[in-house]
């Protein structure tokens, strides 16, 4: 009976942590499920590469990890992994729904006709990005500084949009992982962030006609310093040599002057001496 007992227990323990398992499974699917709607619903589909393709009507399991352009971890489960969207034609702004997708690495939208700006708070949105590609569209506005919270970037492309301001100085502090960086054909204004561990080149950086520092021109207030400090260093060795120059002379016609008089009081002393020992001599005779 006390065997019984105990297998009847492990038999229910195992049917708990397998529903609550499938209901993890059902929950992720769900999330990720009213993502790709969201997408959907946020994009003008000219050409039809979305209508024809994502079909939320059928819902057999793992289906949306066949829609074109998704790719999921594991084709059973339904947790979208990389969402590819690249030269579709697309219009409409940046999905906010896309946090839905909850495990998603990987973003590419590039090539269409997005606008308006990037969402403040975009980190909020892709906490696990690697890879966001937004390159090629109509995104104006300034980058936005959450941006450098996305820590997990290892690719970050945001050329040929019509991006304004400055690039956030953050995005070479934070970003470690970050090994490709393009922000060409842009309206950026001001210094390019220095990005350690991405080889980065002017072309990066291409027709901004505002920024400017290392690899590109130096910054005016960076040249305006460097003329300071040369300024300021060539007036100070030209004051030491012109004060050197002009010490020398004085302190030598001190000195000479010391010694002559020196001289003159040694001369008069054995003069004086020597008046004397004379008048001494003739006393005595």
């Amino acid at each position: 009976m006390a065997l019984d007992s105990r297998v009847f227990i492990a038999l229910f323990h195992i049917f708990i942590w397998s529903f609550l398992d499938t209901l993890q499974i059902s929950n992720g699917v769900q999330s990720d499920i009213d993502c790709l709607k969201s997408i959907k619903d946020s994009f003008e589909d000219p050409y039809n590469y979305l209508n024809s393709s994502w079909n939320f009507n059928n819902n057999t399991e793992g289906l949306i990890c066949k829609f074109t352009g998704v790719e999921c971890w594991h084709p059973d489960e339904g947790r979208v992994l990389n969402i590819r969207l690249s030269d579709m034609g697309l219009r409409g702004q940046f999905p906010k729904g896309i946090e839905n997708c909850s495990s998603l690495t990987g973003l590419d939208l590039s090539s269409n006709k997005l606008s308006g700006p990037l969402p403040s708070d975009i980190s909020l949105l892709l906490p696990l990005i690697t890879t966001l590609d937004l390159s090629a569209n109509k995104f104006s506005g300034k980058i936005p500084e959450s941006i450098a919270n996305c820590t997990y970037l290892n690719v970050l492309k945001l050329d040929n949009n019509q991006l304004t301001g400055e690039i956030p100085p953050r995005i070479g502090l934070d970003l470690h992982r970050l090994k490709t960086f393009s922000v060409s054909n842009n309206l950026l204004t001001g210094p390019v962030p220095y990005i350690a561990n991405a080889s980065i080149t002017s072309d990066n950086y291409a027709n901004n006609t505002g920024l400017c520092g290392p690899p590109l021109e130096r910054c005016p207030a960076q040249e305006r310093r460097r003329q300071f400090e040369f300024s300021f260093k060539s007036g100070f060795l030209v004051g030491y040599v012109f004060s050197v120059v002009l010490v020398i002379p004085i302190f030598m016609f001190h000195y000479v002057a010391c010694m002559n008089g020196k001289q003159r009081v040694k001369k008069m002393a054995l003069s004086k001496g020597s008046s004397t020992k004379k008048e001494n001599l003739e006393g005595d005779q």
